[in-house]
This record gives C-alpha cells, sequence and structure tokens, in this order.
C-alpha cells in the first residue's frame, strides 16, 4: 500500500485552502533502469476529494505529473471542523484514500 498523502487544510478568509501531497512513483513507462530495461508505467489516474461527503474536485491526470505530486486548491463554502478526504487509483489498481479536518 502506499505511503499517506499529507493533507493540510486551513480556512483563509471566506475559502478553505487545502493542498495535498501524494507519495506515488508516477512512472510513465517511457524511462529505463541501469539495465537498459524499459520501467513499467505507474501513474495515479484519477483523484477525488470530498468536503464532508461533497464532492468538489474529481480529476483525472495522467504520466506528465511529477513524482509525489502536490495539489492545491480552494474550496468555497467550507467551514473549520468540515472532513476533506483525498482518493486517488492508479493504472494497476493501487488506492490510496486519507482524510483530514479543515482547521
Amino acid at each position: 500500500m502506499a505511503d499517506p498523502m499529507k493533507i493540510r487544510a486551513q480556512m483563509k478568509g471566506d475559502a478553505a485552502e487545502i493542498r495535498v501531497l501524494m507519495s506515488h512513483p508516477m512512472e510513465t513507462g517511457q524511462r529505463k533502469d541501469g539495465a537498459g530495461k524499459v520501467i513499467p508505467a505507474h501513474f495515479i489516474q484519477s483523484v477525488t476529494v470530498t468536503v464532508n461527503g461533497k464532492t468538489v474536485v474529481d480529476g483525472q491526470i495522467g504520466t506528465s505529473v511529477s513524482r509525489n505530486p502536490v495539489f492545491g486548491f480552494r474550496v468555497k463554502g467550507a467551514k473549520a471542523g468540515d472532513k476533506v478526504v483525498v482518493s486517488w487509483v492508479d493504472n494497476t489498481g493501487d488506492k490510496r484514500s486519507d482524510e483530514t479536518a479543515i482547521n
């Protein structure tokens, strides 16, 4: 299983600022290892973010995103104490979901 995500969610004025660090190799399938063999593709394909059960981000990403990607966004209408859940699924079927509360 993948390492836990680091999620920071803080109120800034009337919106919550959410930043997420996802630990993932994000291999494109185009690099070669030291022996010259192609490293298989292994990348996050979809990301979903919910705040109190309501989907606020439902996105698709691909191989052009760097290793251990960081995403940030603002959510209006959220408030301190709301539960933020971030989930991803990669091209090999691996999944990860982590949560935090907005401060």
